[in-house]
């Protein structure tokens, strides 16, 4: 196993047991032993327990803020409606795809300490400014009701990670369709005017 393959396999292996304990209670022990691999060589590859678990925490970000992709209302090739359900469907599959890493982001990862506090904001920060972008030009086509933007997309991101909190957290037997439906059914009953023909 060369270097990057086995720093993966610690991150990997590093997520579960903070999924499993929480990030306080899990030690590095616990990790170097899911990992069967020596204090020593833990060091090798990561500063402490705090520069592992941010880590995990800023590759989630990266692949989240990789898949949402700004709604283009000017494509005739591509519905509006399609893209909200594509984008819907991209962050329910990645945070389904990958429970305990989702687990980490919406509960272990919330009030670690202040300078962490302000890394999860500004990630949620900057989706909440490209869903309000696309809201506002949704609103300027008629395909978004009349309101404030801003609140739209904080009562969206709010709603998601709930139901994502819900699932993961608890356990909320449903599929990833029927979440991606009643997301955009819900969105639907609020402020998109654009119903599926489906």
């Amino acid at each position: 196993m060369n270097k990057i393959e086995r720093r993966n396999k610690i991150l990997l292996l590093a997520r579960d047991v903070f999924a499993k304990s929480g990030y306080h209670a899990a030690k590095i022990d616990d990790i170097v032993a899911a990992a069967g691999i020596a204090r020593g060589t833990f060091y090798l590859y990561f500063e402490d327990k705090r520069a592992i678990f941010e880590e995990i925490v800023d590759r989630a970000f990266a692949r989240l803020g990789a898949i949402i992709v700004r709604v283009d209302t000017d494509d005739p090739s591509r519905p509006v409606v399609d893209q909200v359900v594509e984008n819907i469907g991209r962050v329910v599959h990645v945070l389904l795809e990958d429970p305990s890493t989702t687990k980490i982001l919406l509960s272990d990862a919330v009030g670690l300490d202040p300078a962490f506090d302000k890394k999860l904001i500004s990630f949620y920060e900057g989706a909440a400014h490209l869903l309000e972008s696309s809201l506002e030009d949704g609103q300027a086509r008629g395909i978004v009701a009349k309101g404030n933007a801003r609140m739209f997309a904080l009562m969206t991101l709010g709603a998601i990670k709930e139901i994502m909190y819900q699932v993961v957290m608890r356990g909320l037997e449903v599929t990833e369709e029927q979440i991606v439906n009643e997301i955009y059914g819900f969105l639907c009953a609020g402020y998109l005017r654009t119903p599926r023909s489906d």
